[in-house]
């Protein structure tokens, strides 16, 4: 087993070993280990003291911020209000200035009185109550050990805790599944009780004693939880069910919330009432001495018991699931269930769960429910991912400021000031959001908060460019705005405008912006410069230049000026620009735009022929094109979505199919930003089908299929493996329901590119190229 030992952030504190209830499903009493017949009712002050230093030994060896202490038994209640309150200060005082302590207790309630409330009220004790429904459900299993009922004391506890002096403490309900009760009046008599969290958990089994299925269906338990399911989905989801949320959290790529679920690695220890530390808990019903590791909290640190291979073997993620698990579609979901339904007396624990089944047929059920309204439209609509782009780029900018607080200066204070009120106005609001959506916005924006998270100051252009962007904003909705903005070396940038000259070589200061007349005019201390908006290049003047597609304008006009609406803005002045893998180059002369804007014209029509639906929408996205000094034809840099870096060099098809690989990554990385495509916890590795090397991980096939598929439709050398990769994706563990979706369309896009006419009917040749 390698990698270090998790550190335990919780431990389950066994306060008294006996229960009031005589539950025929408990596996303490009922399964297989049979220690609790050895144990200490209550658990002494030692072990209590004991336990205490431990874990503060251990939070403070792993500087962990928080740890939970969660009261167990037995009943725990049993243990009186004396007891609970020196285990309460004990671990109070021992956590004290190391690590903040969560204190909870998971009772049957039938103890509950206002006395322990008070005390829980004192120390923030959660509680949280075992209730299996309404009460045929309840007591099929929940009874006194002379048969009476414990329904009524039960609710009695429940309806107390919900009280508003004590509604606070509430942590929620536990429900015991039993397929034999009725799911739909089990879910509402427990939503009926308005607990912030429901809790249902498979009755402990085994493949030695597996779980009753009265039908002799593979799926019972599932059947069961999806009726459940579907009721909860009926009522609104008035309250968030742990299991359901896990299923839905790891289908859209996020973490298991459970541990009965999920890859997460096991961060949890027992200790009994005579100081035993233990694995968890549910280990009990698998055999005799399961749970036991041989240390306790005299003689042995925390950090011995996560090396324990029994600990660690609940560490390991992917790796600690039997192999039949490590090929299933559905296991960064399910994880391969919990560790102890997955024992047998042959194979001990490397086997599926005994409800692999259940879990299966439950993940799919809840993903063929949800998929439709968990997807995200920006996997759907190109118009939506721009504006949810836009929207990150915001989000940045007020992240940015917030964590500036105040260190920004009087130059970040006005320029935030000017932007609120530029955007007064629909015309100052829409020509911001121009400017923002600029890719190398978010280039500033990331390496600015960059700056911040390493601690070193922000200063200089990291400030000055949101004056520069309000200005710029001014000046293309034509406002009456005085913008002060610095310059350097005597060069004032605007972005999306240009650079004006107002001073020479190693010169520095502020210069007002406004706009006026037919352009802007900038006043510094040396005078004032007039730009007119769509100005040729000028000893005072060097535009953002724009490239428009043939026969549209002549290449090489200013960008911001009248007329029509570019095809690429040519950007070789903003300081930002220099976020590729390769140097950014100089700015290009006359006859090196003219040329470049014959390329691009052409390479444009090359791709508005053969792939017109790509060529279309990259036409709406890719606005900003950076040439390069060295390196690949087309990259994909550090910014915002719309940009790519060129090289010179290369054929108009050589370029085309840049331009498309190019637009293919951006877009792929820009909908990454904003939903997930697939999960980035795992280990799993994959075969490439077009390359004979090592696996890689399943983020570069993925991304290596998106792209490929794209550049298929213009070059079919490209859809070679592209079925068997489509497939392996689907198959894979890693994607996401939004990756499915993204799946699916690439399927799409395929359909019909197999044979030997391009997408506009005409015979192609082995690249694709058109036979004229």
């Amino acid at each position: 087993m390698t990698g270090p030992a998790v550190p335990f952030r919780e431990i389950v504190l066994k306060v008294h070993s006996r229960c009031d209830l005589a539950c025929d499903h408990c596996y303490v009493y009922e399964h297989a280990d049979q220690s609790w017949r050895t144990r200490p009712k209550t658990i002494s002050d030692h072990v209590v003291s004991r336990t205490a230093q431990r874990l503060a030994e251990h939070a403070r060896t792993h500087a962990l911020p928080s740890v939970s202490v969660i009261l167990h038994g037995g009943e725990p209640l049993l243990a009186g209000p004396a007891r609970l309150r020196r285990v309460c200060e004990e671990f109070g005082s021992a956590l004290a200035g190391v690590a903040e302590l969560d204190l909870r207790i998971h009772t049957n309630g039938l103890q509950l009185s206002p006395r322990y409330l008070d005390l829980f009220d004192e120390f923030d004790v959660k509680v949280g109550i075992s209730l299996d429904g309404d009460r045929a459900a309840n007591d099929r299993h929940r009874r006194y050990a002379d048969g009476r009922s414990s329904h009524p004391l039960v609710l009695k506890a429940v309806e107390l805790l919900r009280q508003e002096r004590y509604r606070h403490l509430d942590l929620g309900l536990l429900c015991t599944i039993d397929i034999a009760n009725d799911p739909v009046a089990v879910l509402d008599a427990l939503t009926a009780l308005e607990p912030p969290l429901i809790d249902f958990l498979l009755p402990h089994a085994t493949w030695d004693e597996p779980p009753p299925r009265p039908a002799g269906s593979p799926t019972a338990y599932a059947d069961w939880l999806l009726t459940v399911f579907d009721r909860w989905q009926e009522q609104g989801r008035p309250v968030p069910v742990r299991l359901f949320s896990s299923v839905l959290s790891t289908l859209s790529g996020g973490p298991s919330l459970t541990e009965s679920l999920g890859l997460a690695p096991t961060d949890l220890v027992v200790v009994e009432t005579d100081g035993q530390l233990e694995q968890v808990d549910s280990l009990k019903s698998a055999y005799e001495g399961a749970a036991a590791t041989g240390f306790d909290v005299f003689t042995h640190s925390l950090d011995e018991v996560a090396a324990h291979p029994g600990v660690r073997a609940r560490q390991l993620g992917l790796a600690g699931v039997s192999e039949t698990c490590r090929r299933c579609p559905v296991v960064r979901s399910c994880g391969g269930g919990l560790y102890t339904h997955r024992y047998s007396s042959p194979g001990g624990f490397d086997n599926p769960s005994v409800y692999c089944a259940d879990l299966a047929a439950l993940i799919r059920g809840i993903e063929d429910r949800t998929a439709a309204g968990c997807e995200s439209p920006a996997v759907r609509e190109p118009g939506e991912l721009l504006s949810a782009q836009q929207d990150l780029t915001r989000t940045l900018l007020a992240v940015l400021h917030g964590s500036l607080d105040g260190r920004g200066g009087e130059v970040w204070e006005t320029a935030w000031a000017l932007a609120a009120e530029v955007e007064s106005g629909p015309a100052g609001e829409a020509a911001l959001a121009r400017v923002l959506a600029h890719p190398y916005t978010r280039t500033w924006l990331l390496d600015t908060l960059e700056t911040l998270r390493e601690g070193r100051p922000v200063q200089g252009p990291a400030v000055e460019r949101l004056a520069a962007s309000v200005a710029a904003a001014a000046v293309h909705a034509r406002l009456d705005l005085a913008v002060p903005v610095a310059h350097r070396d005597g060069r004032l940038f605007l972005p999306t405008l240009g650079v004006v000259r107002v001073g020479g070589p190693g010169e520095r200061g502020t210069a007002l912006v406004r706009a006026e007349g037919d352009g802007f005019a900038v006043h510094a201390e040396g005078g004032a410069r007039h730009i007119a908006l769509g100005a040729v290049e000028g000893p005072h003047w060097q535009p953002v230049r724009a490239l428009g597609a043939a026969g549209e304008r002549e290449p090489g006009y200013a960008a911001g000026g009248p007329g029509p609406v570019p095809v690429y803005v040519l950007d070789d002045l903003d300081p930002y620009r220099a976020c590729f893998d390769a140097p950014a180059a100089d700015r290009l002369d006359r006859p090196a735009v003219d040329a470049w804007a014959a390329s691009l014209a052409r390479a444009r029509a090359l791709l508005a022929e053969t792939v017109p639906e790509q060529a279309a929408e990259a036409a709406t996205v890719l606005t900003t094109l950076t040439p390069l000094a060295a390196g690949a034809p087309v990259q994909v840099g550090r910014h915002g979505y719309g940009a790519l870096g060129l090289a010179a060099g290369g054929g108009v098809r050589e370029l085309a199919l840049g331009l498309l690989g190019g637009f293919r990554r951006a877009k792929l990385r820009a909908l990454a930003e904003v939903t997930d495509l697939y999960a980035s916890d795992g280990s799993w590795e994959h075969r490439m089908p077009w390359l004979e090397e090592e696996p890689v991980p399943f983020s570069r096939l993925f991304s290596e299929t998106y792209e490929r598929v794209g550049l298929g439709l213009l070059a079919p050398r490209f859809l070679t493996g592209i079925a068997q990769a489509l497939d392996m994706i689907e198959e894979a563990a890693e994607v996401t329901v939004d990756g499915k979706q993204l799946l699916a369309r690439m399927r799409k896009e395929i359909n019909g590119t197999q044979g030997t006419s391009g997408r506009n009917g005409r015979k192609t040749d082995a690249d694709g190229a058109a036979v004229r």
